[in-house]
């Protein structure tokens, strides 16, 4: 209570009108610096530093706040003005709030996790500022430090635990718009390769997050030096334990940087066909043409045989079997089986179209028919089925006979020999 009566009488001794008047002109400029200094790129939705409307983005109350502080330096040796110290925690807690809202909207646009992060950040803002701004923040970070907890043979205050725990969330905040920076900038426009980016991309972001943790944890006074202990623990753990998990991290890399996978290639493993959706660094999504996808494992790449339909040529084939009559024309069946493959859309001219008699199978003349599509990721069954549908039509119109399936049963009778009786099972 001593601490509000203080700041109350300061509030009355000091001129209010005059600091939010200093205060409302200080915001106007950091608007007007703001709107000049992004006046080409008020369309990009995705800035940290304007947002969608400045008044969302950083640069607007990093302004303000630069903008205020100084007026308060300046003017503090002459005037009492209380109005302009309570705004610099107020601003510096919306500066905060605005760089982590951004970022997050900005690296995850559809998380409703980030939601809920900027939620909290936000809150826990607003009461450092509202402590800092009536003394209280002093006294609140000495209840604070009282407070013990044991960690073994250790005692940690729990005001160095909130500082560690708020160093870390804001380096990674920084870290995150660091590399969503670097990949947006600079990968965009220097590697055109999918893959190789995001192999780069997922780099450049695990080595900012290391070294952000190195200095936080230094900044809050942890020995690095045990980290020693500690990387051989995991050393040992990654030999044994986790084996599986660092070869699957090992061979995604590996992956990414030969680019023998690519986003977008069509692969065939084991029995599974599909095209690949997406390479993290741990496993592959491959989606099927039936709308299923897979999680592959990387290690499954890099340790068995795995074919890439895509790897040498974009053109993709497709077969379907066609059984005739033996008193079929075998030129006139080939004719009609290529004409109607051709006249489907997504059927390629070159290289055309072609079949071929296989084998004189029991039922008939077995035909195969070869076709090739650059888009296996619009689906294979409906293109085979509107083949298949065509040359039903096709074979039809021609009169040509596509057999039942027959088989001949020969009946033998005690004493007595009776002919072959064929036997017709449609």
């Amino acid at each position: 209570m001593a601490a509000l009566r203080q700041l109350l009488a300061d509030f009355h001794a000091s001129n209010p009108w005059l600091g939010l008047l200093l205060v409302a002109a200080c915001v106007a400029l950091a608007y007007a610096m703001a709107h000049w200094l992004g006046r080409d790129r008020l369309r990009d939705a995705d800035s940290v530093w304007l947002g969608r409307r400045i008044v969302d983005g950083v640069l607007f109350p990093l302004l303000a706040l630069v903008l205020v502080y100084a007026a308060g330096q300046v003017l503090a040796p002459y005037l009492p003005l209380l109005v302009l110290r309570i705004a610099v925690p107020v601003l510096m807690s919306l500066v905060v709030i605005r760089l982590c809202a951004r970022v997050l909207v900005s690296v995850f646009p559809q998380s409703a996790a980030s939601r809920l992060v900027e939620r909290f950040i936000s809150w826990g803002a607003w009461i450092v500022a509202v402590l800092w701004a009536v003394g209280l923040l002093p006294a609140v970070l000495g209840q604070l430090e009282s407070i013990t907890l044991p960690f073994g043979k250790t005692r940690v205050d729990l005001r160095t635990l909130l500082e560690g725990a708020l160093s870390a969330g804001l380096m990674l905040v920084v870290t995150l718009w660091i590399s969503s920076a670097f990949e947006r900038r600079i990968l965009h426009s220097a590697v055109s390769d999918l893959s190789l980016r995001k192999a780069a991309a997922n780099v450049t972001r695990a080595a900012l997050l290391l070294v952000g943790m190195l200095f936080v944890l230094s900044t809050v006074g942890v020995d690095l030096t045990a980290l020693s202990v500690l990387g051989g623990a995991i050393g040992v753990g990654l030999g044994f334990g986790l084996q599986k998990l660092a070869s699957n991290y090992i061979s995604g890399f590996v992956i990414l940087l030969e680019r023998s996978l690519r986003i977008g290639d069509n692969i065939r493993i084991d029995t599974f066909e599909g095209r690949v959706t997406d390479i993290k660094t741990r496993y592959t999504l491959v989606r099927a043409g039936n709308g299923r996808e897979a999680i592959i494992p990387n290690e499954t790449f890099i340790t068995q045989r795995v074919e890439n339909l895509s790897q040498a040529d974009l053109k993709f084939n497709i077969t379907t079997d066609i059984t005739v009559g033996y008193d079929s024309d075998v030129a006139l069946v080939q004719r009609l089986l290529c004409e109607a493959a051709a006249a489907q859309p997504r059927v390629l001219r070159s290289p055309e179209p072609v079949a071929y008699l296989m084998s004189f199978a029991p039922d008939g003349l077995l035909f195969t028919l070869n076709l090739w599509v650059s888009d296996p990721s619009n689906g294979q069954a409906n293109v085979r089925s509107a083949v298949n549908i065509a040359v039903l039509e096709a074979l039809r119109g021609a009169g040509i006979d596509i057999p039942y399936p027959q088989r001949v049963v020969h009946v033998a009778q005690a004493g007595a020999a009776t002919p072959a009786q064929p036997l017709y099972n449609p």
